[in-house]
């Protein structure tokens, strides 16, 4: 670095202040760490004491950790006849709600025959309804529109994939940490509990107490 001074940061962030060069690359010597210029634009520029290595190493991690996390969203399609019939629509919702919740967008699609393009009002409707029946794992992101032959809407999920997966991960667990506790063992009476608990000579005289109380009976 070719200044005569920089503004000096401390490796927890605290601000020592301008410095002389020299004096900035002894303190870095003396503390073992290196000088990192952070805003070589700044006048004067700003440096910062660290161990640069560790710094690389930590920057690595945190890269790799969010593209292990990242996400693509893929946009599925679902199609319709204007005329579908109500099994075949339930069907098609049954479809869309798994690809939401799986945080993927849904493209859903309406194919217009012959004479159907003149009632585009029916597909408005259709794709509303459609809307509607998948608003709890997703919102209209593009409004009915005509394109060619066909009328489309777009719907996004309300939760990214990375989150549809964190509560996936978060129901297996919790199902497989269920134990099942047997419920046909059976019971032991309060008597029995006593009995256990006694020595033998205490046993030997409760058993000779209620042997006599069944004979004055």
């Amino acid at each position: 670095m070719r200044v005569p001074e920089v503004r000096l940061v401390g490796p927890n962030g605290e601000q020592v202040g301008i410095v002389r060069i020299e004096d900035a690359l002894r303190l870095a010597h003396e503390s073992d760490l290196d000088l990192v210029e952070v805003a070589p634009n700044a006048k004067p520029p700003v440096c910062k004491l660290m161990d640069f290595g560790k710094y690389k190493y930590e920057a690595a991690v945190k890269a790799r950790e969010a593209r292990k996390n990242q996400t693509n969203t893929v946009l599925k399609e679902v199609r319709f006849r204007l005329k579908i019939d109500t099994h075949d629509y339930e069907t098609k919702v049954g479809h869309a709600l798994r690809f939401l919740g799986a945080g993927d967008k849904v493209k859903a699609m309406i194919q217009f025959r012959g004479r159907e393009q003149q009632r585009p009002e029916m597909g408005i409707r259709l794709l509303e309804k459609f809307a509607e029946d998948v608003a709890e794992v997703g919102i209209v992101e593009s409004s009915p529109r005509i394109d060619g032959r066909n009328m489309v809407m777009v719907v996004g999920p309300l939760k990214n994939k990375a989150e549809a997966r964190r509560e996936q991960q978060q129901k297996s667990s919790g199902r497989g940490s269920k134990r099942r506790v047997p419920t046909d063992a059976p019971a032991e009476t309060s008597e029995q509990n006593v009995a256990s608990s006694m020595d033998d000579e205490a046993r030997a005289k409760l058993e000779q107490a209620r042997a006599q109380a069944e004979g004055d009976a």
